[in-house]
């Protein structure tokens, strides 16, 4: 048996965008972003604000975590509010596919409330993590509000289109963790297996393990190689809804063939619960969907996705 295959292709197959000057000159920026959801969905970033020693923070308590037992794992076991650990096998991306290779813990904004936010689970055994992973969550929830002001500059509508009510968001992050995959598992076992994302914006950080696989416009999976210092970035299923198909959300997997444990966090960019995605559309253009808010969308497709959900 042997591992699922991706292309290694020049690098300029997904683009790095320099955001230096994203809020001076959104616009710019916006231009290159908006080519970039409209052609492969996903595209790295550079000089992007979020400080080098806080992602190597962030990948050391990753590190630590799950280098904990099970049992002290299971003991912040992720909530019904998808919040916490979810272990190997609680995770399938695709209908039909093996459950994904991977660890995972999910956190959000530290602020539980009245309109549904549900708390975080934070695990007593490692009091770092709290700090580094709220510092981490604002400064990737600000970077993408800067991002998505910038497409709305880019397409020439109000700056705020699709931020319009980020006080309260449902952004996401999510610590990563795929064991070396062994080769006798075959060519059907992944990481993730291929999904595309929910919400608004995927903003990832992986390790210089490997692994990310993109597919491109005409099926073949691109390897999307790390590059120190960068995010790849990707349009989710929302954004894609809300700009009425003009962006792409592309299908995406990871095969973990290196023989090391790979690390990555992505921070998943949303704004309220309660925010109404309308499509935008251009002029002469038929909306494709009709209004859905932000947190019933994210709430059908986490039920589809996560085995705890299904027994619950």
């Amino acid at each position: 048996m042997d591992y699922a295959q991706g292309e290694h292709v020049d690098i300029s197959g997904i683009p790095v965008i320099d955001l230096t000057g994203i809020d001076a000159a959104p616009d710019r920026v916006g231009r290159e972003i908006v080519a970039a959801a409209e052609g492969t969905g996903f595209f790295y970033i550079r000089n992007h604000g979020i400080p080098l020693v806080l992602i190597e923070e962030v990948l050391r308590v990753s590190a630590a975590f799950f280098a904990e037992p099970m049992e002290r794992k299971q003991s912040v076991t992720v909530s019904a509010g998808h919040r916490g650990f979810i272990q190997l096998g609680q995770a399938k991306m695709a209908t039909g596919a093996r459950p994904d290779l991977k660890e995972s813990f999910i956190w959000g904004l530290d602020e539980p409330g009245p309109d549904g936010i549900p708390p975080n689970r934070w695990p007593e055994f490692q009091p770092a993590m709290r700090p580094i992973l709220t510092e981490y969550f604002e400064r990737g929830n600000a970077l993408g509000w800067s991002m998505l002001r910038a497409f709305a500059a880019a397409l020439d509508l109000p700056h705020d289109t699709f931020i319009r009510t980020i006080d309260r968001p449902i952004s996401r992050g999510s610590m990563i963790y795929y064991p070396p995959q062994p080769l006798e598992m075959g060519a059907e076992q992944f990481g993730v297996s291929s999904h595309t994302d929910y919400g608004c914006l995927t903003l990832l950080y992986q390790d210089s393990t490997g692994g990310l696989q993109v597919q491109g416009a005409k099926g073949a999976w691109i390897a999307a190689t790390p590059i120190p210092g960068t995010f790849v970035v990707n349009v989710g299923d929302l954004l894609a809804r809300w700009s009425n198909d003009r962006f792409r959300s592309t299908p995406h997997r990871v095969v973990n063939s290196s023989g090391r444990t790979r690390l990555s966090t992505a921070l998943f960019i949303d704004p309220n619960r309660d925010t109404a995605i309308t499509p935008v559309t251009r002029s002469g253009e038929a909306p494709h969907y009709d209004t859905v808010t932000c947190g019933d969308y994210l709430r059908s497709r986490l039920d589809a996705t996560f085995a705890y959900r299904k027994e619950a």
